[in-house]
């Protein structure tokens, strides 16, 4: 008897994916800041982890307002693709911006991208290539180190105090030809420290004189809460040539996520044409452009002037988030730990005994429903692990002293 069926043949395995990975793949990881917004879900919990604006200050209907007025009256153009470079107002806005700052540019010097994030790994992949050397604070911004590792760039740490990098410090790192320096010169990532106006002077000098370019990211520059703003890097930095182009060592980052709203995803970048040019280059790659769309809402919402009320709301609800930390961290916390006092921005980092590991000691605060990052994660050479970040603009005053007061009872015990 013929049998009916025949059996299927026997098929290849499927490709094994992991060993097809690029080597740059094995200095990349999932972001701890990142993986922490899933435990904003979960019930009781509070966090100062992420670097999240509050909630209740997002501005869901002036923003739903502006994209209807932007459909009414451009839908077509914002809906449809746009040119690499950004929407030629929103330039001309930003342009403008600066110019008020004192700062010489015009629209060709700036460049919109779809986030702060995605300028900063794009500069890397435009001006960065294996064995280069970079100047970091340490610690520095998580996300930029997660950027730039795969290239395999050698880090080299700064350090820093209240008042930010230590110029004489730069003098040795210099020494060792670096090709950048990353900073974030106001309300730093993670520590809040400021670089005073005598410093920023000294670092633009000394990085002009040695040759060494400066990436300046400033996402919270706008959220100040005492004390006399201070000047970009950028614009002490920038000379106009004969033809009135802009000659920078420095390349300056921004973004309107803190101000904003982060969901829209537009920064941008200040600098000089020759280099704007390599990086549309690599954004088209990347992205083709940013959402036409988001940077015309932008637009419609910096034209009416919302920013003018909006962000002295977040600076008065901020400074009193700042406060009430500050004041429950000396109620609650033990006197061996220390911590910094930021003038701005959204975070602070607190230092514990040096025998103890904050990394251990997050494991009790998030069974206790408290989350924080381990300062480990923003250090280089292997230093900071008695450290840890604290965010304070996403979570209300009564959260702020209720997570507090549990940080402070795990720490008594510890």
């Amino acid at each position: 008897m013929k049998t009916l069926f025949k059996p299927a043949p026997t098929s290849p395995p499927p490709v094994d994916w992991e060993s097809r990975f690029a080597l740059r793949t094995a200095q990349m990881k999932r972001s701890t800041v990142r993986e922490f917004v899933k435990f904003t879900s979960r019930p009781g919990m509070i966090s100062f982890a992420g670097g999240l604006p509050a909630p209740e200050f997002l501005p869901v209907d002036a923003l739903q307002q502006a994209a209807a007025r932007v459909l009414e009256k451009r839908g077509k153009q914002a809906l449809q693709y746009g040119e690499s470079e950004g929407v030629a107002e929103l330039r001309d806005w930003l342009a403008d911006h600066h110019r008020r700052r004192g700062l010489r540019i015009t629209q060709a010097n700036v460049l919109i991208f779809s986030g702060a994030q995605q300028a900063l790994d794009l500069l890397g992949r435009v001006l960065l290539q294996r064995g280069d050397k970079v100047i970091v604070e340490n610690p520095t911004y998580l996300a930029l180190l997660s950027a730039w590792r795969p290239l395999g760039v050698e880090f080299l740490a700064a350090p820093m105090d209240s008042q930010g990098i230590l110029p004489g410090a730069l003098v040795p790192l210099l020494r060792q030809k670096p090709k950048l320096l990353y900073t974030i010169p106001t309300f730093q990532n993670p520590t809040g420290a400021t670089l005073s106006h005598s410093r920023r002077a000294d670092v633009v000098e000394l990085l002009r004189k040695h040759r060494v370019g400066i990436v300046e990211d400033e996402p919270y520059h706008q959220l100040r809460y005492e004390g006399p703003a201070l000047p970009h890097l950028v614009e002490l930095d920038a000379h106009s040539t004969a033809s009135g182009s802009l000659d920078t060592n420095t390349i300056h980052v921004g973004t309107f996520s803190k101000v904003l709203a982060p969901g829209l995803r537009i920064g941008w970048v200040i600098g000089p044409e020759a280099l704007l040019d390599k990086l549309i280059q690599a954004k088209q790659s990347a992205d083709l452009q940013t959402s036409t769309f988001n940077q015309l809402i932008a637009l419609e919402m910096l034209n009416s002037g919302f920013l003018d009320t909006q962000i002295p709301r977040l600076c008065a609800a901020y400074r009193e988030r700042r406060d009430t930390m500050l004041a429950a961290l000396s109620k609650f916390l033990p006197r061996t730990v220390s911590w910094t006092r930021p003038d701005g921005g959204m975070f602070l980092m607190a230092t514990l005994p040096p025998h103890l590991d904050s990394a251990r000691l997050l494991e009790k605060a998030l069974a206790a429903n408290v989350a924080f990052v381990s300062g480990a994660e923003f250090h280089l050479n292997d230093c900071g692990g008695n450290t840890f970040r604290l965010n304070f603009s996403n979570a209300t005053p009564q959260n702020i002293l209720e997570g507090i007061r549990r940080l402070g009872a795990i720490l008594t015990d510890a």
